[in-house]
């Protein structure tokens, strides 16, 4: 169940607030660019965990593991995007990331979640 916290810039519940990506895990995103980005990463740890919001039988641990693995994710999405990651060039200008080519942005945001739901018996593998 959702905690009835509400999203960035009043946009209605959201699973995470973004009090607690402020305050808890300590995020730097403008409140407009975590509402962006919200979404994917909640669709993200629900693909990991089996569950798109903290659910009543975890205990706290559980629950603020939940909603971290959500904000980590949130930044990864926030800087590489969903699609692939790489770099840019502008005439002689060039920038690259520091990942590997062929990395997408969904495995950076998925490799960020899984660090923070390790141990907590959340990562869902398998049927129900």
């Amino acid at each position: 169940m959702s905690d009835g916290a509400t999203g960035a810039a009043g946009c209605g519940p959201a699973p995470v607030s973004y009090d607690f990506y402020l305050d808890g895990y300590g995020g730097a995103l403008a409140a407009a660019d975590f509402s962006e980005v919200m979404p994917a990463a909640v669709r993200m740890v629900g693909s990991l965990t089996g569950a798109r919001e903290v659910q009543d039988e975890w205990d706290d641990a559980q629950a603020d593991a939940w909603r971290r693995a959500a904000c980590a994710a949130a930044d990864a999405y926030a800087e590489y995007g969903e699609g692939r990651v790489g770099g840019f060039s502008i005439g002689s200008f060039s920038v690259t990331n520091y990942r590997d080519d062929g990395t997408t942005g969904a495995e950076v945001a998925r490799e960020a979640a899984l660090s923070e739901l390790a141990g907590t018996g959340l990562c869902w593998s398998g049927v129900r």
